[in-house]
């Protein structure tokens, strides 16, 4: 089976195992998400499935994804995500679905993708772990990103690693382990750090690197 949700990244803590090791984890509100639509090859030229997350308020949706979640049988969504799915996997998936955390269960391991956090305009140190300039000998120069490139040519080459905006991007995190999946609570454990703030929209699926 296909396996991918929508989840809510609450945030960090620990468990134990059952060597009495503790074991980091992030803690996400997987679900419940519902399927929105199903995309064949036949009708849209490649198969995936459509997935929705956390109820909205009726008038805050615009009148055409009111109609297209009508269709599914599936109340307002706030979140609406696609995911690629075989075409020999689509017969388990139907609109209107309802996909629980239990989906996952202990010792799978998934692929999260999410925006990271956003850190604003941030100097090379900080931005690309440059070395700093020396704080002795009269130097004035101390955090600047050093030599932009040669006289000749007069110009800055592109690709030259720059002070700018740090984070704020769509990021994936590969071969997690899950801790513990709780279809009742919602609750998904997954060993390890997660993209994002808490709160953050987070997208769980099966990983590609095993």
């Amino acid at each position: 089976m296909a396996k991918a949700i929508l989840a809510r990244k609450i945030g960090m803590t620990q468990v134990y195992d059952e060597q009495g090791h503790a074991v980091p984890v992030t803690v996400l509100e997987a679900g419940p998400c519902y399927v929105t639509q199903v995309k064949s090859v036949a009708s849209d030229g490649y198969s995936s499935i459509q997935i929705g997350f956390k109820e909205k308020k009726e008038q805050h949706v615009s009148q055409p994804l009111r109609g297209h979640l009508r269709r599914a049988g599936v109340k307002p969504c706030r979140f609406l995500r696609e995911f690629r799915v075989e075409e020999k996997a689509l017969s388990e998936f139907q609109p209107g679905r309802e996909l629980r955390a239990d989906i996952f269960s202990a010792g799978d391991h998934v692929d999260v993708s999410a925006v990271s956090k956003g850190k604003g305009f941030a100097g090379s140190i900080k931005r690309l772990g440059f070395a700093r300039g020396p704080r002795t000998h009269g130097s004035r120069y101390h955090r600047g990103p050093g030599s932009l490139g040669a006289v000749d040519p007069s110009k800055v080459f592109k690709g030259r690693p720059l002070p700018g905006r740090m984070g704020g991007r769509r990021r994936t995190v590969q071969n997690l382990r899950v801790v513990q999946a709780d279809g009742e609570k919602n609750i998904l454990l997954v060993r390890g750090s997660v993209p994002g703030p808490r709160g953050s929209l987070v997208e769980v699926k099966k990983t590609t690197r095993r």
